[in-house]
Parts: structure tokens; C-alpha cells; sequence
């Protein structure tokens, strides 16, 4: 038999077991929730009002009180609302790619479009429920993990953007009017039920992950460092509504040329009158991927024709509208017997490109030039070209710049434009005058440097 001293030993060693196991069965809950909040802490946001909206009100209000400091009439489409709640570069976390992870820089001959990324991506997701947007991060380049139900994969709620950074002969890296590309991202957002933001507070990320990846930026005139902002909704749910959780992320790309040209440089493109682009009352005004998709088995069969790109009509005019993913200027002489550059009208079916702009507000500036938006039909483009008035024809885009177009293929014949014939052709004129703003051999205030 033991002594008492045994008994009292093991009677407190089960006390104190009972007690440990109390203690494990309190304190389990409270580990659950703390690893919950650890992984989760990068979702958990106080919800607060964004100072954006009172600097617009600010600036609204300053152009009511000085009209006269407006020296241009303002026609484009703006977004109808500023969010009152929107991610702060002020949030912004970076956590930098570890060694193993860095990619290989390709030669810049060896690029292509679109073929290679750089090390690290910009991400914001978005969750209604959680206040809104949530706190940006810069992060390893990696694959998106999304579930198989996201509205983005079955109804194309997504858009995106396509801008450029420069890296200029001071060996200062520039962007090109990116407050444009913010306004027009915000539009298709607007219109895709998807969440907008503050344009200024995207671009300030933006920045940060160029000046991070700034030596993916090519030590070339003829390559840059691709931009491609992304919002796609992520709500994992079946049926056609406006998502309660979104993702935006920007992702980087160094590129080369677009595509091939024929041995002068100019391309041929493929006039269809039986396809359309865009309809009114559509997106065909909107970067949105429902745009793109369609587009790819008209574009594969005018590639067997032996032609580089499509030229987009509408309407039993023949309207034309787009080239590719291009907007489309013409150069002839008009009925005063002077110059003139036109491109179609903003109507609805026409993207609103920037370089579009750019081009329109630079090319208005040359004294021995007219511009104007105006239709353009195919049966315009044809008188024109007979009675030799029609000197050119380009197509301009952020991706490929100034192309120049020097046959149109139409109906059952091939429509040859004196595009590259021209002395002191004006679609070089505006290409020379574009790359000059954009990689610093001008200083001009559509190019934003990158400190």
C-alpha cells in the first residue's frame, strides 16, 4: 500500500492535468482566431472617407470661380462619380521577390509583345463586405488564385488598360498621359458594374512597382516596358450581376513591335462590311476583353487573305470605324484644296484612345494642316483614291504608335493607298513628334517623369 505522501503526488498531478486541459480547451478558440486574423490581417481595412473626394470638390469648385483659366472645351466622357471610398498609395505594402525568384532579362531583340514579365505585380482586391478596397501590395510575380465560379470567367466582367513606360535619352523613365488611361479605366468600370477609384492613387502604385522593376525598362528607342492595369470581378457566383468582390492588378511586360509589317513598313488591312466590331448603345467605346475575343477568327481569316489587320465598318454606309485595336486616320486633300487629317467621330462605337487625342490636339497646332472628326465611308475612301486626294492612311494605338496603311482590302479588290509615296508624309511627322515626347528629346507636359 502506498503512504499518504503518494496519494497527495498523485492527486495533484490530476488536478493539474484537468486544469492544463480546461486551460487547452479556452485557449483553442482564441488560437483559431489569431492565426484567422494573421492570414487574413491584409483584408481587415478601416472603412474611411478618401481625401480625393474633397480635392475634386476642390478643383470643381475653382474652375466655377475662374472660367477663364479653361482654354479648351471640355468633350470627353468623364466618370459620373468620384468613389467615396478608394485604396491610398499612403496603404501601399511591398514585399520583394527573394533571389530564387528573379527572372532572367531577355535581349531586347529577342522580345516580341507580350511575351515576357518582370519580377513583381501591383494586386488590390476589393470585398464589399469588408469596407471596400482593401490595402494595395506589391508583390512576387505570381499566378492568380480564383474560384472556378468568378463572374469574370463566365459573364466577362473584366476590363483593362494598355499604357507605356519610356525610358528616355536622359535615362529617365517617362509615362505617357497616364491620368487618361485612369479616366477611361474608371468609365469601363462604371459600366461593368465593377468598383472605381481614385485614378491618382493608382498611379502613385503604379510608380512604385515601375521603380522597383525599373530595370526591366529597355536601354532602347524601340522597346519599352508594357503596362497592363487589370480589374476583373471575382465573386465566386453564378448569375448576371454587379460583383460584391473584385481584383484589381497591374502586371508588366518589356516589348518590342507589335506585329509584322511588310518591307516598307506599312501594313494591309481587311474591309469585311459583313462583320461588325460594335453596335450602339454596345461597349465598342469601353477597353473590355468582350471587345478582343470576337474579333480573333475575322482577324485569322484576313491573315490567310495576306493582310495584317481588319478594318471595322458599320452600318449600310460602310462606316469606317476601327483598325484592329487602332483608331483610323485619313490624309486627303479636302474640297478647299487644302490638307487635311480626319479621323471618325467618338460616337459610341470608337474607342477613345490617348494617342487618338494626343494626335488630334498636336496635329491642330500645325498651321499647314486642317483636322478634323468627321464620318468616313467607304465609298468616301474610294472617290477619294481615284481622284488621287487621298495622300494617306494610319492607324494609331498605344501599342503600336503611327502604322502606316498602304493597301485596303475590299469586296473583291485591293485598294492601294499612296501612304508610303508621300514626301513629308504627316503620319511620320506625328509618330517622330510622339516617340520625341515620349522618350525626352522634347520636354512636353503629356510625358510624366518617373523620379
Amino acid at each position: 500500500m502506498g503512504s499518504s505522501n503518494d496519494y497527495f503526488i498523485k492527486a495533484t498531478y490530476i488536478n493539474q492535468k484537468q486544469n492544463n486541459n480546461k486551460t487547452n480547451l479556452l485557449l483553442r478558440p482564441l488560437q483559431v482566431l489569431v492565426k484567422w486574423i494573421y492570414e487574413n490581417q491584409h483584408k481587415i481595412q478601416t472603412v474611411r472617407h478618401c481625401s480625393s473626394l474633397l480635392r475634386y470638390k476642390e478643383l470643381e469648385e475653382n474652375a466655377q470661380i475662374e472660367p477663364e483659366s479653361v482654354t479648351a472645351p471640355q468633350t470627353k466622357p468623364r466618370p459620373e462619380i468620384t468613389p467615396e471610398f478608394s485604396f491610398k498609395y499612403d496603404d501601399l505594402q511591398v514585399r520583394l521577390a527573394a533571389p530564387y525568384q528573379l527572372q532572367p532579362k531577355p535581349e531586347a531583340s529577342d522580345l516580341g509583345f507580350g511575351k515576357y514579365f518582370t519580377d513583381h505585380m501591383l494586386k488590390i482586391n476589393y470585398f464589399k463586405q469588408l469596407g471596400g478596397w482593401q490595402k494595395p501590395e506589391i508583390i512576387p510575380f505570381e499566378y492568380l488564385s480564383i474560384h472556378p465560379a468568378a463572374k469574370a470567367l463566365h459573364y466577362a466582367i473584366q476590363l483593362f488598360e494598355g499604357m507605356k513606360a519610356y525610358r528616355g535619352v536622359d535615362d529617365k523613365i517617362r509615362l505617357f498621359r497616364p491620368d487618361l488611361n485612369m479616366e477611361r479605366m474608371n468609365l469601363a468600370a462604371q459600366r461593368s458594374g465593377l468598383p472605381t477609384f481614385d485614378g491618382e492613387e493608382l498611379i502613385k502604385c503604379l510608380i512604385r512597382l515601375i521603380q522597383i522593376d525599373q530595370e526591366w525598362v529597355p536601354h532602347s528607342e524601340t522597346s519599352t516596358l508594357y503596362l497592363r492595369p487589370t480589374l476583373i470581378g471575382t465573386e465566386p457566383t453564378f448569375g448576371v450581376m454587379e460583383p460584391d468582390s473584385a481584383m484589381l492588378f497591374i502586371i508588366l511586360s518589356p516589348v518590342s513591335a507589335y506585329y509584322k509589317t511588310s518591307s516598307d513598313g506599312a501594313v494591309s488591312i481587311y474591309a469585311d462590311p459583313n462583320v461588325v466590331r460594335a453596335y450602339p448603345g454596345g461597349v465598342g467605346n469601353r477597353k473590355v476583353g468582350s471587345n478582343y475575343g470576337p474579333t480573333i477568327a475575322v482577324t485569322s481569316r484576313a491573315a490567310k487573305l495576306g493582310h495584317h489587320q481588319v478594318l471595322w465598318l458599320f452600318g449600310p454606309d460602310k462606316e469606317l470605324t476601327e483598325v484592329g485595336a487602332m483608331n483610323i486616320f485619313i490624309v486627303y486633300i479636302n474640297e478647299q484644296g487644302d490638307k487635311q487629317l480626319s479621323t471618325p467621330p467618338l460616337n459610341g462605337l470608337i474607342l477613345p484612345g490617348v494617342t487618338r487625342r494626343s494626335i488630334l490636339e498636336l496635329a491642330s497646332q500645325w498651321e499647314d494642316l486642317t483636322v478634323k472628326e468627321e464620318v468616313i465611308t467607304m465609298e468616301r475612301v474610294i472617290e477619294l483614291n481615284k481622284k488621287g486626294r487621298l495622300l494617306e492612311m494610319f492607324g494609331a494605338g498605344t501599342a503600336v504608335v503611327v502604322t502606316p496603311i498602304s493597301n485596303v482590302g475590299y469586296l473583291d479588290e485591293n485598294i492601294h493607298i499612296p501612304t508610303m509615296k508621300q514626301a513629308q508624309p504627316v503620319f511620320q511627322r506625328l509618330k517622330d513628334t510622339l516617340l520625341a515626347i515620349q522618350y525626352g528629346h522634347i520636354e512636353h507636359p503629356y510625358a510624366k517623369i518617373i523620379s
